[in-house]
Parts: structure tokens; sequence; C-alpha cells
């Protein structure tokens, strides 16, 4: 089954396939299914045609994939340009939301090599 150009995983429930969508979450994929009566433990291979076209046409009324992937960095390339905290944590690839930075996002940053500790070298016994 293709949705917007996206192959969904043949051997996958429904609930779990439909996430392979961006945009589509696990809440979402159940929202849908549920809308359009199939039963999230069936196969997408096991779909009738009709069942197929009823998720299609119910899938294209949400901003997925490009459409959205453009409006979230729309919305970032904003926050940049007025130079909002925000905007420029996002610049500058740090967290943006309030998270600590002294030992997570290390990878990030690129401070892979620092080590942590007191920074004292432990004496050697003689």
């Amino acid at each position: 089954m293709r949705i917007l150009g996206i192959t969904l995983p043949e051997n996958k429930r429904m609930e779990i396939a439909l996430t392979v969508v961006y945009g589509i979450g696990r809440p979402r994929a159940l929202h849908i299914l549920k809308t359009t009566k199939v039963d999230p433990s069936v196969k997408p291979k096991d779909l009738t045609v009709d069942q197929e076209n009823a998720i299609r046409k119910l899938i294209e009324g949400f901003k997925i994939e490009g459409d959205l992937k453009r409006e979230v960095a729309g919305n970032i390339k904003r926050l940049k340009d007025i130079k909002t905290f925000r905007g420029m944590r996002h610049a500058r690839h740090l967290p943006a939301r309030g998270q600590r930075t002294k030992t997570n996002s290390r990878t990030v940053r690129g401070n892979i090599r620092k080590t942590m500790g007191s920074g004292r070298r432990k004496e050697e016994k003689t």
C-alpha cells in the first residue's frame, strides 16, 4: 500500500505501518483507523481496496510529509530571523527547551573529549 508516494511496510500492523509517514504518530494512526473502521491489527497486505481508499482520503486532509516539514522549517527560520532566544539556540545547534547542557547534548556541542569529575588526579600509592 502506498500513501503519498510512501510505501507502507507490508508485514507490520496498520497502527505501526502508518507511523512511517512523517506527521503520523501512534495516536493519529489509531484515530485514522477508528474513523475509517479498520482493525488496527490488520496488515496492509490484507486490506481491501475500499479500506485503502478510505484511509488515503482521510490522510490527504492532514498536513503531512513535505508540507509539514516546510512549515516546521519555516517556523524555525522565523524564530531565527526575529532573533528570539529559541531561534538563537536553533542557530547554534543547542537545546532550545531548557535542557541542561553541562552533561547532556555533548555530541551535538562537540565536547566529546572533556572528562567529567573533580578534575584532580588520583594519587599513586607507593
